[in-house]
């Protein structure tokens, strides 16, 4: 099957459509749906968001130095959607969307916000321009995540988070689980176990 040739963009898809919200001294806490953002290093944990200059929130994490994004379940995405087509500049979104900030540790200023199933609260390590967008580099300081994420083993169940996926403009609910990492070399048993254990987390 032969190739489309297109001209070069950046369909990289799809992507975890995420919400970053920011605040500063007498800036009301602001939230803007980022379709760009990502994970650039383990050790420290560093993750990137990429913001147009002329978005509202573009200076208010350039000035304050910090970010949080949440990652958004289907229930929120409405919200997400609205605060991706709206400024901060007129009107408070998280409010309008019956959204809750609540203080994410290590943050001054920026809040997560309670409706999320997880938040990476980030400080501003470099902001780099890069043409469209400027691309902010933040380490992570705190994480906090949903209590009913957790499962019985302890460990963290994002499967339960019914989480979105965002693909060339529309917005998909994750699903089926497939694999695991490393499953193309497990042991039988390995293999076999682990995705027993999978099946449990597909809905049906």
């Amino acid at each position: 099957m032969a190739f489309v040739k297109l001209k070069p963009g950046a369909l990289l898809s799809p992507v975890p459509p995420v919400l970053v919200t920011c605040a500063g001294e007498n800036i009301r806490p602001n939230g803007l749906a980022v379709g760009w953002a990502g994970t650039v290093n383990t050790i420290p944990p560093m993750c990137s968001v990429s913001i147009r200059p002329g978005r509202y929130s573009h200076d208010i994490i350039r000035d304050s130095g910090e970010f949080v994004i949440n990652l958004c379940g289907k229930d929120m995405m409405q919200a997400l959607d609205y605060c991706g087509v709206r400024s901060g500049r007129d009107e408070d979104k998280l409010k309008k969307c019956g959204l809750t900030c609540v203080e994410a540790e290590g943050m001054q200023y920026a809040p997560a916000v309670a409706e999320s199933p997880l938040y990476l609260a980030c400080k501003v390590e470099s902001m780099t321009p890069l043409g469209s967008h400027d691309l902010f580099i933040g380490r992570v300081v705190s994480m906090g995540v949903r209590e009913d994420l957790w499962d019985e083993s302890g460990r963290i169940a994002l499967d339960r988070a019914d989480l979105l996926a965002y693909s060339h403009g529309t917005y998909y609910e994750l699903g089926k689980a497939l694999g695991f990492f490393g499953f193309s070399v497990a042991r039988k048993d390995v293999y076999q176990k682990r995705m027993k254990e999978l099946r449990g987390t597909n809905r049906k």
